[in-house]
């Protein structure tokens, strides 16, 4: 029998409709609306098209957002000037910076100069250490909307055995500190490890980070598993993840499809972390 499929494109119109509503009573009661800044260098046409989504995303929900498009041989000096100037903006909350960078900026910089209070992509070593301590902050986008979509299935993530396949700051070792928060088991996979299929095939939840297109096949994966691919990778035009989805289908009793899983949810817990940042920028 074929997988329950994880619908992220539903599953996050209903989240932003909660979002929305929020935006709404800010501006009722308040008359203050939400604002992101989000800041694209280069020409980049993967990023171009992220960027072009956030900003319908914002406008969709009501939250304010202004798009700088920088010359990708924009100076780092220069870049990090302007992140100070939105650091000190009022009508800005949360600011987002589109990686990659080019070569000659440092992203371990930009991550650093953006204020903790407005990091909504919880990537400043602040945020990071805070998810750490199990301390309120932010909580990087994808980690977290995997979190809700592992969630959707009614299935309870504590005492399972989750398997995190990639260890990026992103998503691999967040999302990993997230599952131990929801008392899973959790083992952490990567290209040094020596048989992943020993691991994978234990895995109760099993999220796949690592930009290998199909690196898990059905005969990976654990009869009944919860499947979560974040992978994307373009072969032959084609968007395919680091699952193969049509063996895994046969296997897992719930899996993410690429594209239309993860990819919505980044973006609206992205919305979600600008309104939680107005909300305590302005002791709400």
């Amino acid at each position: 029998m074929s997988a329950h499929i994880i619908d992220g494109k539903a599953i996050s119109l209903s989240i932003r409709k909660n979002i929305k509503e929020q935006v709404d009573k800010l501006k009722q009661r308040f008359d203050k609306v939400p604002g992101l800044a989000v800041v694209l260098v280069g020409d980049d046409p993967a990023s171009q098209i992220y960027v072009r989504n956030k900003e319908k995303a914002c406008k969709d929900v009501g939250i304010y957002s202004e798009i700088y498009r920088l010359e990708k041989n924009i100076s780092e000096n220069r870049l990090l000037e302007l992140i100070g100037d939105l650091n000190d903006s009022s009508d800005i909350n949360g600011i987002l910076v589109q990686l990659p960078l080019p070569d000659h900026i440092s992203e371990m910089a930009v991550i650093r100069t953006i204020s903790p209070d407005k990091d909504v992509d919880g990537f400043h070593s602040v945020n990071a250490g805070k998810l750490l301590n199990g301390e309120k902050g932010f909580v990087p986008c994808t980690p977290r909307g995997i979190i809700e979509l592992i969630k959707s299935t009614n299935n309870t993530i504590d005492g399972k055995d989750a398997v995190v396949v990639g260890r990026s700051n992103i998503v691999g070792k967040p999302v990993s500190i997230l599952l131990l928060r929801e008392n899973a088991t959790v083992t952490i996979c990567h290209s040094k490890t020596r048989d992943l299929r020993v691991h994978t095939q234990k895995a109760d939840i099993l999220v796949a980070a690592t930009g290998k297109p199909n690196l898990i096949s059905g005969d990976m994966i654990k009869p009944g598993a919860i499947v979560i691919d974040v992978g994307t990778s373009r072969i032959n035009g084609k968007l395919v993840g680091d699952v193969h989805f049509e063996s895994a289908k046969e296997v897992a009793g719930w899996i993410t499809p690429v594209p239309g899983g993860v990819g919505p949810m980044t973006i609206t817990m992205l919305l979600a972390n600008t309104v939680e940042a107005a909300a305590m920028q302005w002791n709400l």
